[in-house]
Formats: structure tokens, C-alpha cells, sequence
């Protein structure tokens, strides 16, 4: 188990996947006891591809260790009823290997995407979890995420205001 903690915020960065570090990405993997709650990086890279301008699938890197994986979605049609009443963004997935949760990296990746979400003019960052003592809701409501009231796919919609 690696017992180092984020280097520093500069040597923490984002890394689009490509041939060179796929092998990487997909190994990545998070906790057992998590592995029902998120899905394996390869499933994320799949819906990617057939989600092309939408999915923002992005290695999570410490210098020059992969730490995790985070897929972003942009600007889609939350209802589906083609009226572009609802669009939304934000965070899709999020994988922090096992031996490296509990050291920012996940923080960085949801103040990364609420980033990205500002610079493409978005005010809120929406994300899943799964309800439950052993999910992520403790994680999320910590960042200041706050439940919406919807459900999606059994999972709870939380939003965050990105300014």
C-alpha cells in the first residue's frame, strides 16, 4: 500500500486517455467492497466512445502515478424530451484506486470538473451516488454537494454551484 499523499496541487493534473496510457486507465481499480457502487474504467471508456462530444474521460495522475479516473458528461439533455429544457453537466464517474483514496484525489477531480463546467459557462455540477451507509454521500455532501430531490437509476442527484 502506497502510503505517500498528493505531492503537491502542481503535481497533480488531468490527462486525456490515448493508446499510450489506456492499459493504465483500465487497470485502475477501486476498493472490493466498492466495486458495486462505481463502474470499472473500461465500461466508462465504452460509453465514452459511443457518447463522443458528451463523455470527458480523463486519467487522474501524481506526477507521474495514475491515481484515479473521472469521466465528465457536458451539456446533455437531463429529461431526454428533446426540449432543451433541462441541460446539464458533470461528474460521471469517478475511480480513485484503492491504495489512494484518502489523499485529496478525489476532491481534485470533482474541483477539476467544476472547473471545466465554469470554463464552458455551466453555474452547477450534478452527480449519482448510490444511497447507503457504504456509499459516497458523505463524500459528496462534504464537498457542499446538496441532494436535489431526484432519483436517477436508483441513485440519489446531487448538485453543486460551480462559481
Amino acid at each position: 500500500m502506497s502510503t505517500s499523499s498528493p505531492s503537491s496541487s502542481a503535481s497533480l493534473r488531468l490527462e486525456e486517455v490515448t493508446p499510450a496510457n489506456f492499459e493504465t486507465a483500465v487497470g485502475l481499480r477501486v476498493r472490493p467492497d466498492q466495486e458495486r457502487l462505481v463502474a470499472p474504467v473500461v465500461k466508462s471508456l465504452a460509453e465514452a466512445y459511443v457518447h463522443p462530444g458528451v463523455a470527458w474521460p480523463r486519467l487522474i495522475r501524481d506526477g507521474d502515478r495514475a491515481v484515479g479516473f473521472l469521466m465528465a458528461f457536458f451539456d446533455i439533455d437531463w429529461t431526454g424530451a428533446g426540449t432543451g429544457a433541462d441541460i446539464r453537466s458533470g461528474l460521471w464517474r469517478l475511480n480513485i484506486a484503492a491504495d489512494e483514496q484518502g489523499r485529496g484525489y478525489g476532491r481534485f477531480a470533482v474541483q477539476s470538473v467544476a472547473a471545466e463546467i465554469r470554463r464552458r459557462g455551466g453555474k452547477h455540477l450534478y452527480v449519482t451516488w448510490h444511497p447507503g451507509p457504504d456509499g459516497p454521500e458523505a463524500f459528496y455532501l462534504g464537498l457542499g454537494f446538496r441532494p436535489t430531490g431526484e432519483v436517477s437509476e436508483d441513485e440519489t442527484v446531487g448538485v453543486l454551484a460551480t462559481a
